[in-house]
């Protein structure tokens, strides 16, 4: 990946808009490339929040940059939205998808992983020095390790083998077991929630603080126009006309796939 280019807000919609509009690819990829260098930090930033769950964050930079691609594909500069609103809910969302469709169920730590391999063998081989199992603490004194070390190194053993979604859990006797699979709740309809949230907390402040007044009032108090207005000590009308270039304004940042259901 080439430098970052610090470009100007205005010569960035720019770009955006000879991308859009261009039929020549050569022209094409040269403007893609001046965008994704542009937008390097922004990646980064998205990226970073997912970096501690056992990838590198390199890796998961590069995942965030396929959803920069996208997003700049489908970006309409026209629009009045700033991209990086746009593009938030794609980059962060193709990060989220390659967590998902990874092939192992949990990632560790390297450290960790490391450790457990170490512990195991050396295990095995003080098994068969002592003709007993060895305790935590006489693995942590050959490892050179804690005891907390080894025992972290240990409870991680279980999830290098999956655990099938048939199996049953419960009883003993299985009288009154159950599968896996049935105990395993529903996708949660508020996560996506929490993203558009952000979006929106985000757009907000764009607003002046009265239009945030009225806006909180309506939306998140439930308030009618009438007791905003006999709250703040103005007219109804007023309030409308306010609540209405608050609703504009918001539409100029607030992404049109992040508003639909």
């Amino acid at each position: 990946m080439a430098a970052q280019q610090r470009i100007p807000r205005e010569e960035l919609r720019a770009l955006h808009r000879r991308y859009r509009d261009t039929t020549d690819p050569a022209e094409k990829e040269r403007i893609r490339e001046q965008l994704v260098n542009a937008y390097h930090d922004f990646v980064y930033f998205l990226a970073r929040k997912f970096q501690n769950r056992g990838e590198p964050l390199d890796d998961i930079v590069q995942v965030g940059y396929l959803g920069l691609i996208k997003a700049i594909e489908r970006f309409d500069p026209d629009m009045g939205f700033e991209f990086t609103t746009f593009a938030t809910l794609t980059v962060a969302g193709e990060i989220k998808r390659h967590f998902r469709d990874k092939g192992t169920a949990i990632r560790f730590p390297r450290r960790l992983q490391e450790l457990h391999q170490s512990v195991v063998r050396v295990n095995e081989q003080m098994k068969n020095e002592l003709g007993r199992e060895p305790t935590v603490a006489e693995l942590a004194e050959r490892l050179g390790v804690t005891p907390d070390d080894v025992t972290e190194a240990i409870e991680i053993g279980p999830a290098y083998v999956p655990l099938s979604l048939d199996q049953p859990v419960g009883s003993s006797d299985g009288q009154d077991s159950r599968a896996v699979a049935d105990q395993i709740g529903s996708p949660d309809p508020e996560l996506d929630r929490v993203e558009m949230r952000d979006v929106l907390d985000r757009a907000m402040e764009h607003l002046t603080p009265r239009e945030r007044s009225i806006m909180a009032m309506r939306f998140y108090e439930q308030m009618s126009q009438s007791e905003i207005a006999r709250r703040l000590g103005i007219s109804q009308m007023h309030v409308s006309r306010l609540q209405r270039a608050a609703l504009e304004q918001l539409r100029k940042y607030v992404p049109q796939e992040a508003a639909s259901p």
